[in-house]
């Protein structure tokens, strides 16, 4: 990082149209790469190897091959976005996805979204909190965007949050369910409740319900004010069913891995001044505890030799997963630019900076398109659990939030664009 200590910014890469044409440019080759194949005729959509080709179908708990949901809500959001950038096509990959959640994931006996559908009549009929967090999300973006079956979508997931899911005790949502809702044990997780952060804001950014934003700051008044704070700003990732942290729970490497991941911080970083913005700038706590994360983010998880995050962290904040993935880039992006546009600090432009010029170098694929999911301790290509190209959430995000203002969601900066273009 020599350019940075000898040539401090003098100005802000998000505000130079150079920059944000290749911002754009990114954007438009990750939906490229993706609309190609990922729409499966079965249902739902494909995972993707490396080239984009459709891979043989996952396999979940249950042992068998299933799309899950938290991909198929991904990728309506991200061209739900798409449609409200004047996207042809994208329209029916949103009417795909919609259709499957309808029809494929929704329970309609017992209510409820399950996790995986299978081939065949088998699935994985867990339901869990993180899925619903991005179903809610998905109506949402697709209500901005004017899908004409959002609104039927978001108010049945909202019914089975606030009945199913909600505990109104603590502020925050129980982890996962049986297909007939009884709890399948007392963890509590982190992962779930931010996630459900992010869609309870844009669905009130979407619908206008006070109900989400106050939920939503009940959650990030447990999670961080309560208990990130009292970490020293080392974000505990699992609970109990009382909300004490768990600090010898060891769960599955991608959803809920030993210690923290500072990625997590990163993302609440952002997502805690989208709060402050969105409740009109009332809870003081908000700012600061987003430059706290963000700054124990960096100093315990930043490579200050090779660059990267590393994954997971022990509880010292000394690195545990050394891999490197794509996702806590970007969330490190997204929150570098919401505390640039907010705070100024030349600090923050140099980490966004930073953080651009690795993941140019080490995640975007310029021979086979999209990003690479994750790389070793040196910096080399790998898998698992990561394995081909992962959907277009977390990289497209980062490639338009710098493009928009800080007071929102990609969705509802766009559409408040799209008000200003027609007017």
């Amino acid at each position: 990082m020599p350019a940075l200590a000898i040539d401090p910014p003098t100005s802000k890469w998000a505000k130079l149209p150079s920059h944000r044409a290749w911002l754009l440019q990114q954007a438009d080759g990750l939906f490229a790469f993706f609309e190609r194949r990922i729409v499966n005729p079965l249902g739902g959509f494909y995972d993707l190897d490396d080239e984009g080709r459709p891979t043989a179908p996952g396999y979940g708990a249950g042992g068998f091959p299933a799309r899950y949901l938290f991909a198929t809500t991904r990728i309506v959001h991200a061209f739900a976005i798409a449609h409200l950038m004047g996207r042809p096509g994208a329209d029916a990959i949103v009417d795909h996805g919609m259709e499957f959640l309808w029809k494929a994931h929704r329970d309609s006996h017992n209510g409820g979204y399950f996790w995986g559908v299978g081939y065949d009549g088998q699935s994985d009929a867990t339901k869990q909190a993180y899925g619903h967090a991005f179903v809610l999300l998905a109506a949402s973006s697709a209500k901005v965007a004017g899908h004409p079956d959002a609104d039927r979508l978001l108010a049945d997931v909202t019914n089975i949050i606030l009945e199913r899911f909600w505990d109104e005790r603590y502020g925050a949502v129980a982890e996962e369910f049986t297909a007939d809702w009884r709890p399948l044990d007392d963890y509590r997780g982190q992962n779930s409740n931010m996630h459900l952060t992010e869609s309870l804001m844009a669905a009130f950014e979407a619908t206008g319900e006070a109900t989400y934003l106050r939920m939503a700051e009940r959650i990030a008044d447990l999670l961080i004010r309560r208990h990130a704070a009292a970490n020293a700003w080392r974000l505990p990732e699992h609970f109990t069913s009382s909300w004490d942290v768990n600090k010898a729970y060891d769960g599955s490497p991608m959803f809920r891995p030993f210690g923290t991941t500072p990625g997590h911080s990163l993302e609440w970083s952002r997502l805690l001044l989208q709060l402050w913005e969105l409740g009109g700038r009332k809870l003081e706590w908000l700012p600061q505890s987003a430059k706290s994360l963000f700054a124990r983010a960096t100093s315990d998880a930043w490579d200050t030799r090779k660059g990267g995050f590393y994954y997971t962290l022990e509880w010292d904040g000394k690195p545990r997963i050394r891999d490197r993935y794509w996702w806590p880039c970007c969330e490190g992006i997204g929150a570098a630019a919401f505390l640039n546009a907010i705070d100024g600090a030349s600090t923050y432009e140099e980490w966004y900076r930073r953080i651009w010029s690795f993941t140019a170098r080490c995640f975007i694929d310029r021979d086979n398109g999209g990003w690479r999911a994750q790389v070793d301790d040196d910096l080399r290509p790998n898998a698992d659990p990561f394995f081909g190209k992962v959907d277009i959430y977390h990289s497209l995000q980062a490639c338009l939030i710098p493009t928009l203002p800080a007071t929102g969601s990609v969705t509802k900066g766009l559409a408040d664009l799209l008000r200003g273009a027609a007017g």
